[in-house]
């Protein structure tokens, strides 16, 4: 089968087409066959090794898993001989957090990792593009957060893949959304719900005035002591990107009753359970896919340097082309 190799940190120039062997499932595994992959700024940081956790987590000298691409959609082409949630056939969608692989045609999976069915209504690149922006956008705003009705909600970043279905996904909870984006993608992020926006090339949001229940900065741009003065007194500041300082103010903040900094790896707390209450609010209309862009598999590294351009529009995704 055909995979993208990474054998060493570093650009995107690392990346290798490769012919390798097809896996054989075991006992409690599936195989998939990959129709589509995605490719985000955590992709990106798994590839060059920063920030340095990575590194203690993946490999220190080189990367663990050398084909990268966590979220993937396919459909089941083998089963494990113990397996009892799938079967040959299915159309499925889910994450593989702990061993990547995606970037490949086929990868063999645990019957029990946050792996669903995938809603009929759904194409396999718009499946694995809910994959990658709502799965973490839920485990932050409703997990973490615990964003409630009537609450002011600010999305830093609302353009982009956590952005885009951070700013649906507050907007199904019955927040009042403000999202943060350039002026390119103001329009964008009005049309999937947001209430107001702030264009940040022409106003500083911590400069308004205003507060805020939750500040999401999902893109990790805005430190903690920079949105500490929008918060309200018991709100909630949340990241997606870790960072020395703001591991201190976890640690600072933790104290019930005050003001609060988050940071979650979201990608290890995920489940099944996760995946098919998004393929519920698709079926429903209350989340809808954004695609920015799509790259075929020979040119993931083509994807990666889009993706560090930082300017993306939601999800880039990886197609697979099957015979």
């Amino acid at each position: 089968m055909r995979a993208i190799v990474c054998t060493k940190y570093g650009s995107p120039d690392v990346f290798r087409l490769q012919e390798i062997e097809k896996p054989i499932p075991k006992d409690h595994e599936v195989r998939i066959k990959i129709h589509a992959a995605t490719t985000g700024p955590a992709d990106c940081a798994f590839r060059k090794g920063d920030p340095f956790m990575v590194k203690l987590i993946y490999g220190l000298r080189r990367p663990k898993y050398p084909i990268l691409g966590a979220e993937l959609a396919g459909e089941i082409e083998a089963v494990g001989k113990h397996v009892t949630r799938f079967q040959v056939g299915d159309q499925v969608y889910g994450l593989s957090a702990k061993t990547f692989g995606a970037y490949a045609e086929y990868k063999c999976l645990p019957e029990d990792i946050p792996l669903a069915i995938k809603s009929a209504a759904m194409s396999y690149e718009e499946a694995v593009a809910v994959c990658d922006g709502a799965l973490t956008a839920l485990t932050f705003l409703r997990d973490q957060a615990k964003l409630r009705r009537g609450q002011k909600v600010l999305i830093n970043g609302a353009s982009g893949a956590v952005g885009i279905y951070s700013v649906q996904l507050a907007k199904y909870m019955g927040a009042e959304v403000t999202g943060v984006c350039s002026t390119a993608n103001v329009e964008l992020v009005k049309s999937h719900g947001a209430d107001k926006v702030i264009d940040y090339t022409r106003e500083d949001f911590t400069k308004t005035g205003q507060a805020y229940d939750v500040i999401f900065d999902a893109v990790g741009k805005r430190s903690f002591a920079q949105c500490k003065g929008s918060l309200t007194q018991r709100g909630v500041y949340l990241s997606t990107v870790p960072s020395l300082s703001l591991l201190f103010h976890m640690l600072r903040t933790a104290v019930p009753g005050g003001k609060k900094a988050i940071f979650v790896t979201a990608g290890l707390m995920q489940n099944q359970a996760n995946l098919i209450f998004l393929k519920e609010l698709y079926e429903s209309g209350n989340i809808k896919a954004v695609i920015d862009r799509r790259y075929p598999l020979e040119q993931v590294a083509e994807a990666h340097r889009y993706v560090e351009k930082g300017h993306k529009k939601g999800n880039v995704v990886i197609t697979l082309a099957q015979p």
